[in-house]
Order: structure tokens, then sequence, then C-alpha cells
């Protein structure tokens, strides 16, 4: 199972009680954190999220209201005696710009830092228990979505099958694989006949700031969960183009052409202090949509 908690839904401007944008994604043992806007931090305390169990940083674009607050995040780890390695993803010059703050502060960070540039398309992480790709989107500046991916678990043993074919147990991580087992007297047992098949890997796309644009349909299909940004209001779609951003029915429609399970929107004008209509208006299109709210877990 993964779940996703909202820290923040805004976009450039803390308004409202809202933060910019920040989220966790977490499964079993492992914690990613995608964007970190201004405030990351005591959202963080405020949701009960442990900056210990964070492996990962993924940072879509140099906007502010996508990195403000990861610098201070940085260092407070530090400050924690933070000892484990981190890795970061983000655009290359992001790198520069977190080592003219330590370097200003004359701070030496107390763990390992591994920067990956982002540039290509396709896989960037491989974890214990997930894949991550990236995927380009449409903004004033380069800008990344990711695609976090679930392993394949392996086929769960029946343990009162396996001892009624007396199977041993030095074949089952064989077993697990999907590999029939052959008696010593050459009797085959069908592998379906002692183990169950694994539930089925989930997977979470996240769409940061991004134009209206079609082609992200094929980069999110058929996924679990789907992230996009919604800025304005559909009746706003001339400046949601402008300002490289989407509107409601713009996301809800990228949702429904890549017949995604279920659409969370978020990333909210602070022209907006009431986001009712954003929902509304969402579903007129693609009914299975909810508000990205603060503190909101949402299960995969």
């Amino acid at each position: 199972m993964l779940a996703l908690t909202i820290l923040g839904n805004n976009s450039a401007i803390p308004a409202f009680g809202r933060n910019p944008t920040a989220q966790i994604l977490q499964n079993d043992d492992e914690a990613f954190l995608i964007d970190c806007g201004e405030g990351t931090q005591l959202q963080m305390s405020k949701y009960k999220i442990k900056k210990g169990k964070i492996s990962h940083v993924f940072i879509s674009h140099l906007h502010g209201d996508h990195y403000f607050g990861l610098i201070g995040l940085l260092t407070s780890m530090s400050l924690l005696n933070r000892t484990q390695d981190l890795h970061l993803y983000a655009p290359p010059l992001l790198e520069n710009i977190l080592q003219l703050h330590l370097d200003a502060a004359a701070t030496t960070l107390c763990y390992k830092v591994y920067f990956h540039a982002l540039g290509d398309e396709g896989p960037i992480a491989n974890t214990k228990r997930m894949n991550i790709a990236c995927f380009k989107v449409k903004h004033r500046i380069d800008c990344w979505g990711f695609l976090f991916s679930e392993k394949k678990r392996p086929r769960s043993i029946d343990p009162e099958r396996v001892r009624l074919y007396e199977i041993p147990a030095s074949f089952y991580p064989q077993l697990q694989k999907g590999e029939d087992y052959t008696t010593k007297k050459g009797v085959l047992i069908a592998n379906a006949d002692v183990t169950n098949a694994a539930t089925k890997h989930k997977t979470y796309a996240y769409c940061a700031d991004t134009i209206y644009d079609e082609t992200l349909s094929a980069k999110i299909k058929d996924v679990d969960l789907l992230y996009h940004e919604t800025t304005y209001l559909k009746d706003q779609h001339e400046r949601a183009a402008a300002r490289f951003h989407c509107t409601t029915t713009q996301a809800a429609e990228i949702a429904k052409k890549g017949g995604v399970k279920k659409l969370i929107i978020g990333h909210f004008s602070s022209k907006y202090e009431v986001l009712d209509q954003f929902l509304v208006e969402a579903k007129e299109v693609f009914e299975h949509t909810e508000l990205a709210l603060e503190g909101a877990c949402y299960k995969i």
C-alpha cells in the first residue's frame, strides 16, 4: 500500500491558511518528499511526518513555491544529527543554489546528500520497494513530473498446500517467482496450486506545474492515483494558458484520457478563498476527483 499526505496545496503565495506545494509519499518503510515549498517543515511537524524517514527528495522545478523550504529542511536534518544518506533529484541549477546557501552560512551537513540532476525522461531511482521515473511537463521553465511504481510483489505461498505436496522449503523462493515444482517421481505440481497471486502493484503520478498538454495522458496512463495542478477555475482558461497553468476541466480531461483510477487536484491560486467550485467543475468531466486538502492522506 502507498499513502500520500498533502503538506501544501496552494500556488505561489501562501494564503487562506494554505501553503505552497509539498507532498509525502510513503510505503511500509520508505518516505519520499515531492517538492518542498515554504512552510514544509512546519507542515511535517503538524501532521506527524518524521524527517528522518525521508530517503529521497524530488523537486519538479525551480519556482520558489516548489523548493524554497528545502534548504531549511536540509539544515534542520543536520542539526538533528541525521546520519543516513539523502538522495535529491532536481533540475541541475539547484545543486549550486544549495551550495551557495551552505557556503554563505559556513555550514557543512553532517550527512551525505547525493544530487541527481534531472535531464532525460525515464527511470531515475530504484529503491527497495519502488521504481521512480521522471517525465517532462510544459511550464515556463524546465519542469518535471514523477511516476512512482511499486515493485512487483512475489507470489504468496499456501502453507497447507505445500505441506500436502511435500515441497521442500528450499524451493519456496522459486515458487514465489512463479515456477512449477516437479517431485522426485516426476509429478508436476502447478505453481497456481500451491501459491496465491500477489496484490497488483500500485502507481502514483505527480504532474507538476504545466499548461494543458494532452501528451501527458500517455505518460500517466492507467495509474491508480494522479495529482494534477488546477491553478484556476475553467472560466480563467486564457489566463491559465498565458501563465502555463491548467484549469479544473483541463486536469480532469487529462485524467479521463489517461484512464486513471482517481484524480486529486491542487496548486490553487491565492485569488480563491473557497475551493468548492474546483471540485464541482472537475467532477463534471471526471467523476473520481478529490481536492488535495492539506493534512489529508490518500491511500493507494
